[in-house]
């Protein structure tokens, strides 16, 4: 294998110039040509296929900086129609014209999904990327977990993930963290920190929302920032109960913040921020704020004479009020975890290139033993016996319903993660870079106008 070509898609996550950075100088040790197709499997629909060249004379292009968050490549959320033979053949075609003989896609499970119609014609292989940390298994047979029904409301099936017998095991889970997991969490809690503030000097309740559609890993890490309340997309609404805990926090300290994944359910499993049909680039249905449907179910619930007691506030509508972390969750410098683990996978993906392997994904393994560490997992492993991938979601034992937090079994899985997260390189480039005078008078230069300048057609 002489050429390979890399390629990110989905969403921009901190950590993909550093998985890309690992990919490239692990090529280069190999003597081993890298291209980087421009905006993703959107390059391949181009007749031209804009790509650029990553490693001349087997030394990375110095845009390419592992501490930049996002990706110098760009990425889009096209992806080959499997069912598409055409156009298909003229993907694979540029390929071939280009001299691939493998591709990297770093991504996470859309993207395993999109990179599967080319494993048929040339090795393929992911290294994982998403803030959601949802690209994994609980525990390695998880998949052949998931049970298949007919929905009522509308053609099709439904899925959902039958209860396993097996004792939970930290060490047994595949893929145990994606990085940008990490920065995004990191993000998050000091969201709820500086939200805390305004909460407590206005007795006040605020509810913070953070990403995390069907997987609460982001809100299961933003007990970090020591929110009152932690509430899961995984953990269906119970309102009486969290109205009852409410109260008892807000009778004691007079200020109560809630933390909530975007994609929180009621009892019925309705998701509570998809009341309008509104759909993303993907065809998912984007939910229009949890957040704010859970405050007005709360504005009712509770009332004003609550908070008009004792002149707490003027009415349940003034008190409560809601934050959205949002895309800060996604951008910005990666900390050290996610740097290095990235930069693992990336160079993890293309050893198993070179060793023949296709249609598999790189995995960050943990046990206690040896701690942190890259292995590889074959792509079928991941999908459920009708070919889905499904995102993964966090395990009922990592969160404790009655007290509405993290739980030990979550506790531990969170620690062996962030205990040692930050680098000291993490809080001096803060401090060096963010009151820089020269921010002041200097504009923004962005990485794409020196990628432009390296751009090739075919």
């Amino acid at each position: 294998m002489q050429r390979i070509a890399i390629l990110t898609a989905g969403g921009d996550t901190p950590a993909l110039n550093a998985t890309i950075h690992g990919a490239v100088t692990r090529a280069s040790q190999l003597r081993v040509e890298a291209l980087g197709l421009i905006k993703g499997f959107n390059s391949l629909f181009h007749t031209r296929t804009p790509h650029v060249h990553l490693n001349p004379l087997f030394m990375p292009i110095p845009e390419l900086d592992p501490t930049r968050g996002g990706t110098i490549l760009g990425a889009s959320r096209d992806y080959v129609d499997p069912n598409n033979h055409a156009e298909l053949d003229k993907v694979c075609s540029r390929l071939k014209e280009l001299k691939v003989d493998g591709v990297v896609c770093i991504g996470g499970d859309g993207t395993m999904n999109g990179l599967q119609p080319l494993c048929d014609r040339i090795p393929t292989v992911l290294a994982p990327k998403t803030i959601d940390n949802d690209m994994g298994l609980n525990y390695p047979n998880e998949a052949d977990q998931w049970l298949r029904e007919p929905r009522d409301e509308k053609p099709g099936y439904g899925y959902r993930l039958a209860e396993s017998r097996n004792e939970f095991d930290l060490e047994q889970m595949v893929n145990y963290v994606t990085p940008g997991y990490a920065t995004a969490v990191f993000v998050a809690a000091n969201g709820v920190e500086r939200v805390r503030s305004t909460a407590e000097s206005h007795r006040r309740i605020g509810i913070i929302e953070v990403m995390g559609r069907h997987s609460g890993y982001i809100a299961l890490g933003a007990a970090y920032g020591q929110p009152d309340i932690v509430l899961l997309p995984e953990q269906p609404l119970n309102l009486d109960v969290l109205v009852d805990r409410i109260k008892e926090i807000y009778d004691l300290q007079e200020n109560v913040v809630i933390v909530c994944g975007e994609g929180i359910v009621d009892e019925s499993g309705h998701e509570l921020g998809a009341s309008q049909k509104v759909y993303d680039p993907s065809g998912n249905v984007m939910l229009t704020g949890a957040s704010e449907a859970l405050r007005q179910m709360l504005v009712e619930a509770i009332g004003d004479k609550f908070f008009h007691s004792n002149g707490r506030n003027d009415s349940a509508k003034s008190a409560i009020f809601t934050r959205k972390v949002g895309h800060t969750q996604r951008g910005g410098r990666p900390l050290q975890f996610d740097r290095f683990h990235a930069a693992q996978l990336g160079g993890k993906a293309v050893e198993m290139l070179l060793e023949g392997q296709n249609n598999a994904v790189a995995t960050l393994q943990w046990n206690k033993r040896d701690g942190f560490y890259v292995d590889s997992t074959p792509g079928y492993k991941f999908r459920d016996r009708w070919g889905q991938i499904h995102a993964r979601y966090v395990h009922r034992t990592f969160y404790d319903a009655y007290a509405m937090q993290p739980s030990r079994v979550g506790i531990d899985y969170l620690l062996n993660i962030f205990t040692n997260a930050i680098g000291q390189d993490d809080l001096e480039h803060m401090r060096d870079t963010m009151f820089d005078s020269g921010n002041l008078f200097r504009r923004y230069h962005s990485i794409n106008t020196d990628i432009n300048k390296r751009i090739r057609y075919l």
